[in-house]
């Protein structure tokens, strides 16, 4: 099981059959745990992340007409950077993940997809004040102690984060 790998690697699974959800195993190995990557604000290579999401929306949506997808090159275009990469699904779909990256190292230096420290801000912390915690979102499947455990982070009023509706 990959979520109980060493910490460092990606796991990705497909939820709903539709939207892929890239997670950092974060336990020792044997111990399963692991971070969804909920939000994701674009710092470079936003016309590529636009690019994944248009090639993600074709692929699901093969039957399109080119209006359609017309449309959708259009509304990607339109749409801030910092909402590209604005939920669990929408983060995949940016960077191109799939199930086929789960066991990627994450930490390689030369990964094609990997974790890296803000080199501008050598600090590479946030302010525990600016950290809005909140009950978990989409899993009442997993009954109501599950689904209201407060595990879900983001930085308060942050512009990329996905909002509960």
């Amino acid at each position: 099981m990959v979520m109980a790998g060493r910490a460092g690697i990606a796991y990705v699974y497909l939820v709903y059959g539709m939207y892929d959800c890239l997670n950092v195993v974060t336990g020792p190995a044997g111990s399963p745990s692991a971070v969804l990557v909920r939000a994701v604000e674009p710092l470079a290579g936003v016309e590529r992340m636009r690019e994944d999401r248009a090639r993600l929306d074709r692929r699901r949506r093969a039957g399109r007409t080119e209006p359609g997808r017309a449309a959708t090159r259009r509304r990607l275009a339109e749409l801030p950077a910092d909402r590209l990469a604005s939920g669990p699904g929408l983060v995949a779909a940016a960077f191109g993940v799939d199930t086929t990256w789960t066991g990627a190292d994450l930490c390689a230096p030369d990964g094609a997809l990997r974790l890296e420290r803000d080199t501008a801000d050598p600090v590479d912390e946030v302010d525990p004040v600016s950290v809005a915690v909140s009950a978990r979102i989409g899993v009442a499947y997993a009954g109501p102690e599950w689904a209201a455990r407060p595990w879900r982070f983001a930085i308060r009023g942050h512009p990329s984060v996905s909002r509960t509706r």
